[in-house]
């Protein structure tokens, strides 16, 4: 049997199975019992401690800017 036909057969039957089982198994492991807290905290990590300026236009109170955290704490 040549090289392409022995690798062609192995990917039609165990990479498949193979690769069928990984996603399974990703998705199970996503939708697992009490991972909905790493969940949450992964989604608000990229917002925590936002302390980047506010951009030009916002300051001067010309438009619906980015404003800071930290000022929107304080009113």
């Amino acid at each position: 049997m040549d090289t392409y036909s022995l690798m062609r057969h192995f990917a039609d039957s165990w990479a498949l199975l193979a690769l069928f089982g990984f996603f399974v198994g990703t998705i199970l492991f996503v939708l697992r019992p009490g991972s909905r807290a790493i969940h949450q905290y992964a989604a608000r990590s990229i917002l925590r401690d936002d302390d980047a300026p506010p951009r030009e236009d916002a300051r001067e109170g010309g438009g619906a800017g980015r404003t800071n955290l930290s000022e929107e704490r304080e009113r």
